[in-house]
């Protein structure tokens, strides 16, 4: 399983700030070098398992990569880097420590759910995105 350059997104497939995050990038993405799958879902699951990450992942957001696995603030801003224009600076935090980076990317995973809510409904069902998606 690949995204059509090795770029697969794992997001949680409930979450209201993720499903907006994947709207964002795929609004970004017009050469389609991303795919997704929600991180509840099959796919999901075996990408975890294949790169040796727990399945019950607790990261809102994780970045596969050229072989290799990115979480929290790292998968962020390593999916800012793919994109073009002013976007892309926005990677430039990497050069920030990743404890101080994955802090505030916990805190507002921890409360993710409470700010901006839950959603009952997958993105898979989003017409003309159907292609994007892993099942």
């Amino acid at each position: 399983m690949k995204g059509a350059t090795g770029h697969i997104v794992l997001f949680d497939g409930s979450c209201n700030l993720c499903a907006g995050t994947v709207q964002f990038i795929i609004k970004r993405d017009p050469r389609g070098q991303f795919s997704f799958a929600s991180l509840q879902s099959a796919s999901g699951k075996a990408l975890l398992r294949q790169h040796a990450h727990a399945a019950d992942s607790p990261g809102s957001v994780v970045l596969l990569s050229c072989g290799k696995i990115f979480l929290a603030s790292d998968a962020v801003l390593r999916i800012f880097r793919q994109f073009s224009g002013p976007w892309r600076f926005l990677s430039f935090f990497l050069i920030i420590p990743r404890p101080i980076r994955d802090f505030f990317y916990r805190l507002i995973a921890r409360y993710r759910f409470r700010l901006f809510g839950a959603r009952a409904v997958c993105m898979y069902s989003l017409p003309g995105w159907e292609g994007r998606f892993l099942e």
